[in-house]
Parts: structure tokens; C-alpha cells; sequence
């Protein structure tokens, strides 16, 4: 490498190190020591005016995606994998790093985005704000020229299935843009509807391109193929090494502490992150619906090329403790159930998703009789879904293994037990004994890369698992900034989760401070969003000094009440009016300080 002129901002010494360093590095290795550099000056330079987005690189084709707990994100990267693999060029940009002036300048774009379900209310994930919000208002362009398709991705236990995939893609529509795929609607089993999607949308983009004379990229077909790695379709199976409750005789909850092991599988995890499990039907719940329909456990069924028991198709691949639209509507029309059919009409929304919320498969059969035979009932039912938890554990602490906080969701229907399938899986299972996992990356609930930012913690109930990591990563990397933790649940005697290793974290230094509410205690109700607002004063000046902020739990109410109180936080210590307060929020959100993970 030649010798470049001695900068006058470098000294001598400095400059033969940095030639000495740099000699004989390829190409990769110097743009990754210039951005390593680039960070340093960053980290040292006064604040400046954010950057701009980077426009478009000039690839004729975009993917964008919106993705709350990964599956979007997912679906949408192998797409461009194979849309690269076809020698074609393509972008791929999540929904809050895309620039929205650039969108009437597209010419080929295709969405995939879910739909956020908080009780009966739909919303675009995190990432999705403010892309969706650009596009169903006033500042949104004519797109004439502009060719598209939607992948929505939601969940048929809720009323509005896909609600904000079918927004996007008929906004699109109505600014003109010409739909060039039907959008898919992808339930919980994705792929069933994904896969044949994104085969269309392939030929589609091939078509397309060819005729607009795009060149082809080179295509390499790699000499091995690498070995399979856990994913979704190939689980790994981790053995169970503790299964403990941790509250106390006589509380309302049974949650459990769950240790994994992952020693094999070749699993990296980051605090934030989730594992996801493959759960199996309850036998007896099983035997209960076969006797109720009357049907051989032991009869054959062919299904998408897969030919098994009766009885296995509905312990291993049915979904059985969640009701859904689509079997709702199959039952009722071919039970001739008028009660049934009016329900699923648009004025009995909210009734159906009461129904939705309320019974499982097991009580509509029993509410409303129908025949079925096992082929037809296998078909309509849908597929067995994984369950994600947020990892509890760091594994700069723990090495080889992942740890789970799992609330058993069980309840009375009168002297019957129902409950949630993973959650009661999970519950039953002993030291020993394998449970098929993969992972789920949240890069959007992250700690700060900066270890010396302060971060506040807001986790009620199980909704603390994630903060358990976040503490032991903290400590472990020796980062400087200070810890504040928010906990709440009904009783302290009964329901304080973790509450020995939270004690000791404060006597160590590796909490700065421990508030909880614990509802039930007093006559009052006591919950973390008071708590916070009680301590209105220091959280808002811990966020105006650059901390880090985190909700994580239950989404229908807690998120809701948490958010509120900082809005009126701002309002009440920062001075703001109620506008200025929303965007104070909208802008940590933006810079990545106000993560949520809800569910």
C-alpha cells in the first residue's frame, strides 16, 4: 500500500502504527477496521444533526418488511435470498429504515408486514409505525407507476386476521399502484401460505425484470452445502435440566423456572432475544376430542403429503387449545349453526371475539354438535404452531444452556381444566426429558452497545425474563451505566419472581435501583405504571441523561398504562404539552431508547 501524506490531525508515531497495522489487509478486513475507527470518532464526537438515510443502491426491486417478533423478518430474508440466488438485484430494508421520500420512485416493491393484535385492537409492529402511518395519510404520493404485492402475516384467533397487511396492500391500490400478486394471508403456520407466495412473487419479479431488460447478477453454486443449522423446520432438541416453580404455595400463578441445555446445537443467543418451542398436545385432551366426535384415534389421514394416525395428527400437528375464524366458520356451515354464521358476519366482530377468547375446540364441539369425519376435521384445523418465550438468561453467564420464565396458563371451565398448549407442555416436563427449540433474534430489544448508558427495565409478571438477562449480561461485561428495574405482580409473599437474586444484584452494585408493586397487597391496586409515575421525577431525568428504556409483558394492558405514564411523566416533570410529549416518546422509539416487546 502506498504511503498516503501525513495528516496534520495525526501525529508521527501514530501514522507509522496505523501503516504498520493496515499493510497486507484485503479488502474486508480495511472496511471493517475503517468503520471500527468510524465508531471510535463517533462515540468521541460532539452530537450532531442525524444523518439522512442512505437512498435507494439502484436495485429495480425492494423488499420491505414490518416484523414484531421475527416472522416477517424471517420470511422476508429468504426471499431475497432467492431472489439473489436467481441473479437478481434486489434491496431488502426494514419498515423503519426506509426512507419514505423514496416511495414514489418505486417500481417493484413487495411488502411483508404482520398485524399486532392487542385484545381487539390491530396495530402495525414497532417497525412498522411510521412507514404505515406515512402511508395511509395526506403526505403519502400518487404511485401510477408502481408495481406490488403483500405478504400479511397475523393470527385467525383474533377477529381482524392479517387487518394491517390488508391495509397496506388496498392503500397501495387506492395511490394507484398496480397489484401483480394476490396478497397472501399467512395464520400462524406460515409457511403453508408464505411458500406458494413467495413462488409467485419469484416468477413475478423474473418476468417482470426480463421484460424491463434488468441484467442479471452472476449466480455461484457453492461446492458443499453447509449442514443443515437449527431453524424452525429443524428444532433442536434441548434437554431439560431444571424444571422449578418459583412462587409460593398458596399464590394464584404457577410459574416456572426452565434451564435447557444447548450444548450441540451451535446456539448463540443475545439478551433480548427469544427461544422458541415446539409444544405436543395433552393425550387426555386428545383422547377427549376423539371420544366426543367419535373417531378412531388410530385412523389414517393424508394431509400434504404426510400420511399419519389420527390421533398424531392432533397431538403433534393440530392446534387444539386456541379457536380460530376459519374453524368457526368450516363448523358452522357444516353444522348449519345460525347462531354460529351470524356471528361471523362484521357487525358481530367484537361477539366473535369474545367467542374467540373465551372457548377452546373442545367447547364449541360440545356447545354445537357436528359430524365430522377425521379427514375433513384434520384439514380445517389449523396447524400446530411453535411458541416464542423471551430468554431469561445470559450466556456470557450460563455458556451452554437457555433459561426460560414460563407462566402455566390454566383456568376452570367448570370442573374441567383448559389451558394454553406450549405453557402446559412446558410445565410437564421433567429433568431429562427433550423439548424441540429454535431461535428468534430480536435485534429491536437490545441492550445499548454503549455499556455505559443507563437503562430502566418495566417488567410485570413473566414479562421480567428478558431483564434477568439483560442484568447478568451487564454485570458480566463489567458495563458502567446504571440498572433500574420496575417489577410488579399481585402478592410480594407469594408472586416476587427472582426476588433472592434481585437482592443480592442490589447489594452488588448490578441494580441501581429495585421498585415493585405488587397490586393485591393493599386495598388500593398497585401496578408498575404508578410506581412509575411515583418516581415521575428521577425517570425522566435518568432518559434526558441517555438512558435506555424497556417494556416488556403483557400487551392489551400493561404496555397501554406504561406508556401513558410516560407520556405523563413528560408532561408533568420535562414540561411539555401533550403533543410535544407524544413526539418526546415517538423520538426515543426512533432512536432505538424505547424498545417493547409485548405480547
Amino acid at each position: 500500500m502506498a504511503t498516503q501524506p501525513l495528516p496534520a490531525v495525526l501525529p508521527a508515531d501514530k501514522h507509522r502504527l496505523l501503516v504498520e497495522m493496515t499493510r497486507g489487509l484485503d479488502a474486508q478486513a480495511l472496511h471493517w477496521v475503517s468503520g471500527y475507527v468510524a465508531g471510535l470518532a463517533a462515540a468521541t464526537a460532539a452530537p450532531v444533526a442525524p444523518v439522512e438515510p442512505e437512498p435507494s443502491t439502484g436495485a429495480p426491486l425492494t423488499i420491505l418488511y414490518g416484523s414484531q417478533t421475527g416472522n416477517a423478518r424471517r420470511i422476508a430474508e429468504e426471499f431475497a435470498r432467492r431472489l439473489r440466488d436467481a441473479g437478481l438485484p434486489v434491496r431488502l430494508v426494514r419498515a423503519d429504515a426506509y426512507p419514505v421520500r423514496e416511495l414514489k420512485a418505486e417500481r417493484l416493491l413487495y411488502v411483508v408486514i404482520s398485524t399486532h393484535s392487542t385484545g381487539d385492537v390491530i396495530e402495525p409492529p414497532d417497525d412498522a409505525r411510521d412507514f404505515v402511518e406515512f402511508l395511509t395519510g395526506k403526505r403519502a404520493p400518487r404511485l401510477p407507476e408502481l408495481r406490488y404485492a403483500v405478504l400479511a402475516l397475523g393470527d385467525s384467533s383474533y377477529p381482524d386476521f392479517c387487518g394491517i397487511g390488508r391495509l397496506v396492500d388496498e392503500r397501495l391500490a387506492a395511490l394507484g399502484g398496480q397489484r401483480i400478486v394476490d396478497r397472501g394471508d399467512a395464520d400462524v403456520d406460515i409457511d403453508s401460505i408464505a411458500a406458494p407466495w413467495t413462488v409467485s412473487a419469484l416468477d413475478q419479479a423474473r418476468a417482470l425484470l426480463a421484460d424491463a431488460g434488468t441484467p442479471r447478477l452472476a449466480t455461484v453454486t457453492p461446492l458443499h452445502r453447509a449442514a443443515p443449522k437449527v431453524s424452525r423446520e429443524a428444532p433442536f432438541a434441548a434437554e431439560v435440566l431444571t424444571n422449578q416453580r418459583i412462587v409460593a404455595r398458596g399464590s394464584g400463578k404457577d410459574v416456572r423456572h426452565i434451564e435447557l441445555l444447548l450444548d450441540g446445537s451451535g446456539l448463540r443467543y443475545e439478551p433480548g432475544d427469544a427461544l422458541a418451542v415446539w409444544p405436543v398436545q395433552d393425550p387426555a385432551l386428545v383422547a377427549t376430542i376423539l371420544e366426543e366426535l367419535k373417531l378412531p384415534g388410530d385412523a389414517e389421514v393424508e394431509c400434504g403429503g404426510e400420511r399419519l394416525a389420527l390421533s398424531r395428527w392432533l397431538t403433534e400437528r393440530r392446534e387444539l387449545t386456541a379457536l380460530t375464524r376459519p374453524f368457526v366458520a368450516a363448523h358452522a356451515g357444516r353444522g348449519g349453526h345460525a347462531a354460529l354464521l351470524e356471528l361471523l358476519e362484521p357487525p358481530a366482530r367484537q361477539r366473535l371475539g369474545e367467542l374467540l377468547g373465551s372457548l377452546q375446540l373442545i367447547d364449541l364441539l360440545r356447545r354445537y354438535p357436528t359430524d365430522w369425519d377425521a379427514v375433513s376435521l384434520v384439514a380445517a384445523l389449523r396447524p400446530l404452531a411453535p411458541r416464542s418465550y423471551s430468554i431469561a438468561s445470559s450466556q456470557a453467564v450460563v455458556g451452554d444452556e437457555v433459561h426460560l420464565t414460563v407462566a402455566h396458563w390454566n383456568f376452570q371451565s367448570g370442573t374441567e381444566e383448559r389451558w394454553g398448549v406450549a405453557s402446559h407442555y412446558l410445565a410437564g416436563l421433567s429433568a431429562g426429558d427433550r423439548a424441540r427449540v429454535f431461535l428468534e433474534p430480536n435485534e429491536r430489544f437490545r441492550l445499548p452497545a454503549d455499556g455505559k448508558r443507563d437503562i430502566i427495565m418495566i417488567g410485570p409478571g413473566t414479562g421480567v425474563a428478558p431483564f434477568r438477562a439483560f442484568v447478568q449480561e451487564r454485570a458480566a461485561t463489567g458495563a458502567a451505566g446504571r440498572n433500574w428495574l420496575f417489577f410488579g405482580n399481585p402478592h410480594r409473599r407469594t408472586d416476587f419472581l427472582y426476588q433472592l437474586e434481585w437482592q443480592q444484584a442490589r447489594r452488588r452494585g448490578e441494580l441501581a435501583r429495585l421498585d415493585v408493586a405488587f397490586s393485591r397487597d393493599q386495598d388500593a391496586k398497585l401496578y408498575v405504571q404508578h410506581r412509575l409515575r411515583e418516581h415521575g421525577g428521577d425517570v425522566y431525568d435518568w432518559i434526558q441523561g441517555g438512558a435506555h428504556v424497556y417494556v416488556c409483558g403483557d400487551a392489551d394492558r400493561m404496555a397501554v398504562d406504561v406508556h401513558q405514564a410516560l407520556l405523563a411523566i413528560a408532561v408533568e416533570h420535562g414540561g411539555h404539552g401533550a403533543d410535544a410529549a407524544a413526539a418526546w416518546l415517538d423520538d426515543l422509539r426512533k432512536a432505538g431508547r424505547y424498545a417493547r416487546d409485548v405480547y
